[in-house]
């Protein structure tokens, strides 16, 4: 059994919405199996969660205290963690320069819908919510269970990126 603890990053633009939801949910017991230490950043983060977000996790079960909308470049200088993953799970931050992230992480992106953009009636913004948190939990959920310590290389990138490409195929 691999004991080895992966550092993964979810990066979307405002960290507020999709970014924070996959942090929290590879970061529950149940999802991550303590395999894991995820964090999230914004290129241009919001300065603050929204709170369908927060709403969301609170009822799911996930520990929010901790959680804080930050940019990237927390992560990015010589004494950052070292990540073996990262994800970008917004288009836009998918196509910005990203810093230089130490230590060669395998990068891959998983586009999701932004929920914090729905107009309309609370119940429309709550769906959308509850839609990117379904979609980022089902694929984290495929990431968790691959054979890490096994998949090298190319075979690791193209499982990854598949994994990105679910709603292409009807997730």
């Amino acid at each position: 059994m691999n004991d080895r603890i992966y550092n993964v990053l979810f990066l979307c633009t405002g960290n507020s919405a999709r970014s924070i939801l996959a942090e929290s949910i590879l970061n529950l017991p149940a999802i991550g199996h303590g395999r894991f230490r995820a964090y999230s950043a914004g290129s241009h983060p919001a300065g603050a969660i929204n709170p369908y977000t927060l709403t969301l996790l609170q009822h799911v079960g996930a520990d929010t205290g901790h959680l804080r909308s930050k940019s990237w470049d927390e992560f990015s200088g010589t004494n950052a963690v070292r990540f073996d993953f990262i994800f970008t799970v917004c288009d836009k931050a998918a196509g910005e320069v990203c810093p230089v992230w130490p230590g060669q992480p395998v990068t891959a992106h998983w586009g999701i819908e932004d929920p914090a953009a729905v107009q309309g009636a609370d119940e429309d913004k709550r769906k959308a919510f509850a839609t990117a948190y379904n979609q980022l939990h089902r694929r984290i959920a495929l990431f968790t269970s691959l054979p890490l310590d096994k998949l090298h290389g190319m075979s690791l990138q193209g499982e990854l990126n598949d994994i990105g490409k679910l709603a292409e195929r009807g997730e």
